[in-house]
């Protein structure tokens, strides 16, 4: 079958637009052959914990999930009572971009906080942390983060273990989306266990779709008395794979080795480099440092439209544009893209 469109083109709207990394492909064939037993009873959902744990700890608890939203929806179910509540940053993508999931499918209270550039600190967390014995206000019980955040910004491992410190002297528990861990870990140079084991997180989400895999995310559960009923709230939320071998393969796959950490130190390259060739353009402005794979700007309305015409890219927030780098995007993605964009603005100013 040929393809239905032209594999040469690349889009800086997000990186789940990339497909899926050969060496991914290769273990989905690999596990193909013959059968195994359904539902996680398989050899491969059995390695794919021992690599968990070597990321993790020994204590890691690895659950399989189709998609993100539903990694971040079992996990804070899972942490929390009904009547209990999630503090989380405006901005976080539990709050804008999961059509409102957790509240509508999970049942859960956000407790949201205005943040300049997406992260939680001890103080701002203590805006939505009171109220504790109030019958008439659902009672905060767990923080969530993400890593990196949904403005492009990086938690530092200090940083982390500074929200879980506080927040466990106030009897909160810490949730990470860790959708685009691996980029931060990239970023800073650090084992991802330092960002969340190591640095006090409870439960992680953790990602697969953007740093290479078909699909597949897992709910990660670091501290076992932190989360109860995994294995029921994933069959009850339609998340319980029965080909599960399919999804563990892939995230043996990524993390037994370092295919993990290349991908997202070639995405994180490719929006430095982005960053770089955008911001000598007269009339575009970067916005944001680029601290992992996306790159904020400012620039003409009318060139952004007649630009999403050649290369698919998001509106952000404030005037700004985003545009993400994959692990497949290369240094002819960029300098395309970036040639594209200064051919727009000399015809803007002509």
């Amino acid at each position: 079958m040929n393809p239905r469109h032209d594999p040469r083109l690349k889009a800086f709207a997000s990186d789940n637009y990339a497909g899926v990394h050969p060496e991914i492909l290769q273990a989905i064939v690999s596990a193909n052959g013959g059968h195994q037993t359904a539902y996680g009873d398989d050899v491969y959902t059995e390695a794919m914990q021992e690599v968990f744990q070597r990321h993790f700890g020994e204590q890691a608890r690895a659950w399989p999930v189709f998609n993100g939203t539903a990694a971040n929806v079992v996990s804070l179910r899972s942490m929390t009572a009904q009547w209990e509540a999630v503090i989380c940053a405006e901005s976080a993508h539990i709050n804008t971009d999961e059509g409102g999931a957790p509240e509508v499918a999970g049942g859960i209270k956000l407790l949201t906080v205005p943040t300049p550039d997406g992260k939680l600190t001890p103080e701002l967390i203590d805006r939505q942390a009171w109220g504790f014995g109030d019958v008439h206000r659902a009672q905060p019980k767990v923080v969530s983060i993400s890593n990196t955040t949904e403005l492009g910004t990086v938690y530092t491992a200090e940083e982390i273990a500074a929200i879980c410190a506080h927040a466990h002297d106030l009897g909160l528990l810490v949730h990470l989306d860790g959708s685009r861990l691996t980029n931060a870990a990239a970023a800073l140079d650090v084992p991802m266990r330092a960002l969340t084991t190591d640095a006090g997180v409870d439960v992680l989400s953790f990602g697969g779709t953007k740093i290479g895999l078909m699909y597949g995310e897992a709910v990660v559960v670091l501290n076992p008395d932190a989360a109860t009923g995994v294995e029921y709230l994933r069959k009850t939320f339609m998340q319980l794979s029965s080909k599960m071998r399919f999804v563990s393969a892939q995230f043996e796959a990524l993390l037994a080795g370092d295919l993990w950490l290349r991908n997202a130190r070639r995405a994180n390259e490719m929006a430095r480099r982005l960053a770089e060739a955008v911001g000598r353009i007269p009339g575009v402005r970067v916005a944001r440092t680029v601290e992992a794979n996306a790159v904020f700007a400012v620039l003409p309305e009318d060139v952004a439209a007649r630009l999403r015409k050649r290369f698919r890219f998001y509106d952000w927030t404030d005037g700004e544009v985003r545009w993400m780098c994959a692990f497949d995007t290369t240094e002819e993605d960029v300098d395309a893209f970036a040639a594209a964009l200064a051919e727009e603005m000399a015809d803007t100013r002509r």
